[in-house]
């Protein structure tokens, strides 16, 4: 539970798809009873997607201004990024300095943000630059699946070349300690190979063998029960979901794709490595729905209730 004076603060996401909904949804969901909340957003937005779905208006407002121009629902623009980067900035700016207890953000568009000026391709890369710190992480939460990923928002191609054995460990370690908050119980950690069969003894690539064990062997002499590398395809089978708490996946594709196919309505966002707490929704913008009153707003619950959780627990 977080304390009353110290709210999570909640940001409304890009106004141009379903955050605004989902927020309205979220702060009138029974389950969030008792969890101090405060919305950072547009007001005008939110008043004008509440009486387009016949919706509640959150009690708590920080308004961050009306658009300069009007934003249309369900495409990417520029003013819909600039009234995004306002409520993150201002989330960010109230967690570092104690007005907030952390902040939980809705969707937003890399693309619209890109358009508005901000050089970050996404939440977990700005918060890291604007808190002063490295070494960040990404971790997709649901308490059946914890995966962390040791590359995030970058090309394919370039993946190869930018991993290295100390980002794993330094995944493994974050993913391991955020684990033992999360879950009681002890913590086994799987670490996916990078190439098809994890190289097959370096028929199919060297990396795991140069890079991946190496970090395996590090963790487990640092009291860290893990294994690896192991065959991406069939390391989230349902045996080995039973034998590890968690996974640590080498790009961005590799974890979400069975995070999200299994988890996508409940699967939270964590960022790992942050002196402040932040979650997040599981999802993207869904412009495709935007102001039609059919988005699910379960992620932004559970990434609520895991923020206030991680709050009361630092």
């Amino acid at each position: 539970m977080t304390d009353r004076r110290r709210p999570l603060a909640v940001t409304m996401g890009d106004p141009a798809g379903i955050g605004p909904e989902i927020a309205c949804k979220a702060f009138v969901d029974p389950a969030l009873a008792g969890v101090e909340v405060v919305l950072v957003a547009s007001r005008a937005v939110i008043v004008e997607h509440a009486a387009k779905m016949g919706l509640s208006v959150p009690r708590r407002i920080i308004d961050i201004g009306a658009p300069a121009v009007p934003v249309t629902l369900g495409s990417v623009q520029q003013e819909a990024g600039r009234l995004s980067a306002l409520c993150i900035e201002a989330a960010i700016s109230g967690s570092r300095d104690g007005s907030f207890a952390g902040l939980v953000t809705a969707p937003i568009s890399k693309s619209a943000i890109h358009l508005a000026g901000v050089p970050f391709p996404g939440h977990t890369e700005w918060l890291a630059a604007r808190c002063g710190v490295q070494g960040e992480a990404m971790l997709m939460y649901d308490p059946a699946l914890a995966v962390a990923l040791a590359t995030c928002h970058q090309p394919l191609m370039s993946v190869a070349a930018t991993l290295t054995t100390a980002r794993i460990i330094e995944v493994g370690r974050l993913l391991a300690a955020a684990l033992g908050r999360l879950r009681s119980g002890p913590v086994r950690l799987a670490v996916c190979g990078l190439n098809p069969h994890a190289g097959e003894d370096g028929l199919l690539g060297h990396e795991d063998a140069a890079l991946v064990a190496p970090a395996v062997a590090e963790l487990r002499r640092l009291g860290i029960p893990c294994d690896g590398p192991l065959p991406a395809d069939t390391a989230f089978t349902p045996a080995n979901r039973a034998r590890y708490t968690g996974y640590i996946a080498l790009y961005h594709d590799q974890g979400l794709i069975p995070f999200k196919a299994l988890y996508v309505d409940t699967g939270v966002n964590v960022s790992l490595g942050l002196p402040i707490v932040r979650t997040s929704v599981d999802h993207g913008t869904a412009f495709n729905i935007a102001g039609q009153g059919i988005a699910d707003h379960r992620s932004l619950v559970e990434a609520i209730l895991l923020a206030a959780r991680l709050a009361g627990n630092p």
